[in-house]
């Protein structure tokens, strides 16, 4: 359906797209939902608890009950609809830690910075806190897990889509490399029985990792490893899968990475880019926003299928196909060259 909206009305509403996010991270922040989810209550029972002014948190009650995500009763009562059950800190999706990670204070301040991305190529948050993103996590980590949870939030179709999209059956060792809490790892693991699975990232990001893992009934299925992928990656792997990882990292990094991936591999082995990859015209895709993310937050950038084929290329692996699945992300094989 088109856009109601003149051409100049719709491009005000881009520009003040930033007002609804600041609003909804904020009844995030305050743990609205949770507070909400014994029964409807007034801005002035929730004003106490929340550490907030009794008018204005009325207000902005309101209009996320305008909104959507609040009911509104004639007492001043405020109670959730679907959407509101959404943001409740248990509910399927991890909307809200996806909110308190990609719209809460980091990433405000990062694109704060985002002029001088595009005048310099340069991360606009390491500009802004001085230092790398995942610098940032080690340093704090509650955001850490925070942003562990929105990854499954914002991505949580991916890796239903990705194990079903490509057969992993003839693989013993499916290593995911940078696998965070191994949310990929179990869904490839679930829908291929017989396969066997290695998670490798930083020490301080998989510690989340058994708890997931066990939940899945997979722990005698799935070692976990932790380390650097800019320093090794675990040896004897049939395929190893990369999720939103490459994305992350500029040219010489990315390169860094596949060469430890390179070595680590079985004579035969695969390796799997599991990215957004972008088409090469005008058409409208997710990943030409994710893009602009990767800019200004880790400075990596998304790719097209040739510019995939030319950075494989150069670390001396060759892209054998790109194979499409039913969620934003296709995975991208390559094999040693």
């Amino acid at each position: 359906m088109s856009n109601p909206l003149p051409p100049h009305a719709q491009l005000i509403q881009m520009g003040n797209a930033f007002w609804v996010s600041r609003f909804v991270y904020v009844a995030a922040k305050l743990g609205l939902a949770d507070r909400l989810a014994g029964g409807p209550k007034t801005a002035d029972e929730l004003a106490g608890p929340t550490g907030s002014h009794p008018r204005s948190l009325f207000r902005l009650m309101r209009v996320l009950a305008s909104l959507g995500v609040f009911t509104q009763s004639d007492d001043g009562r405020f109670g959730l609809t679907e959407m509101g059950q959404a943001l409740r800190s248990e509910a399927p999706g991890a909307a809200r830690s996806t909110i308190l990670a990609l719209a809460g204070q980091w990433a405000w301040k990062s694109f704060e910075e985002f002029p001088y991305s595009i005048a310099t190529g340069e991360p606009g948050l390491e500009k802004a806190l001085g230092m790398g993103i995942f610098d940032f996590f080690a340093q704090h980590p509650e955001e850490a897990s925070h942003f562990s949870a929105a990854m499954v939030g914002f991505h949580g179709g991916e890796p239903p889509a990705v194990a079903a999209a490509y057969d992993f059956s003839p693989f013993g060792t499916v290593v995911d490399v940078g696998g965070a809490t191994g949310n990929m790892l179990c869904a490839v693991l679930a829908k291929h029985p017989k396969v066997k699975g290695v998670l490798y990232d930083l020490p301080h990001v998989v510690e989340d990792a058994p708890a997931l893992i066990k939940e899945r009934g997979l722990s005698d299925r799935i070692r976990i490893e932790s380390g650097s992928f800019f320093e090794r990656a675990p040896a004897g792997g049939d395929a190893y899968i990369l999720s939103h990882v490459i994305h992350d990292w500029d040219e010489e990094e990315c390169l860094t990475i596949l060469g430890h991936v390179k070595r680590a591999m079985n004579p035969g082995a695969k390796v799997l880019l599991v990215e957004m990859v972008l088409p090469e015209g005008s058409e409208f895709h997710p990943g030409k926003l994710l893009d602009l993310v990767m800019l200004t937050v880790p400075g990596g950038e998304e790719r097209t299928p040739k510019e995939y084929a030319a950075l494989l290329a150069k670390a001396g692996l060759r892209m054998t196909r790109v194979v499409p699945t039913e969620s934003a992300v296709a995975v991208v094989e390559a094999v040693g060259a």
